[in-house]
């Protein structure tokens, strides 16, 4: 279990964020999230990576436009994530990630994310002038429009077959521009399917992609 700080980004907006992992730790990763807050999924996923000794910390950026939001996956929710999502400025959301970075210290640090944070986690790579040593983003739909955006860092990307928000058309586009980066397509998967909480969930996938993560990290961090 971690727990909630507060952080400043260069801007001056605080914003909270959840930290978990030792402090004796050597390697740290941000985890972003999806359009859903840090919920209790995001959480999860920071305690998951803590527990395999990594320093962790999971970014709030939906606190520039609405603090303590956490959301669940009906439609209802979904709507009201897109909303918040409109309100973040692109810029604002990679202060937070590098005030993010810069509060786990001298650690080879890297970046994960998902939805929205899968994007967040592909602009980390690229836009943050090499904070981070390692990228990994899972279902990211906005990877493709930026796709030629020169990273700092290695990139693993995961992608469901059946996304329908991401067409396999985009994960081309992506492979074409970004040659280096690891690319995987999981047969039949829909987005979110690393999610064990949304109706897309694919445990065999999510797995598999978790497996990935850790040995992608295990190798650049």
């Amino acid at each position: 279990m971690g727990e909630t700080i507060t952080l400043t980004a260069a801007d001056g907006h605080t914003f909270s964020a959840y930290r978990a992992g030792p402090d004796s730790a050597t390697k740290a990763l941000v985890v972003v999230q999806e359009i859903f807050g840090v919920n209790h999924h995001i959480r999860n996923m920071a305690d998951r990576f803590a527990a395999h000794g990594y320093a962790v910390i999971a970014p709030a950026l939906f606190d520039r436009a609405e603090r303590d939001v956490e959301l669940g996956y009906q439609a209802a929710d979904v709507a009201a994530g897109r909303d918040l999502r409109a309100k973040v400025p692109d810029a604002g959301a990679m202060a937070d990630i590098t005030a993010a970075g810069q509060a786990l210290g001298n650690r080879s640090l890297g970046i994960v994310g998902y939805c929205w944070g899968g994007t967040l986690a592909w602009w980390g790579a690229t836009r943050t002038g090499g904070l981070f040593k390692a990228a990994n983003g899972w279902y990211g739909g906005g990877i493709a429009g930026t796709r030629t955006e020169p990273p700092a860092c290695p990139v693993e990307l995961h992608f469901g077959e059946k996304d329908t928000g991401i067409p396999l058309s985009d994960v081309a586009l992506i492979a074409e521009a970004q040659p280096q980066a690891e690319i995987f397509i999981y047969p039949g998967a829909l987005h979110g399917f690393g999610c064990d909480e949304r109706a897309s969930f694919s445990a065999p996938d999510a797995a598999l992609a978790w497996e990935r993560t850790l040995a992608f990290f295990a190798k650049n961090l």
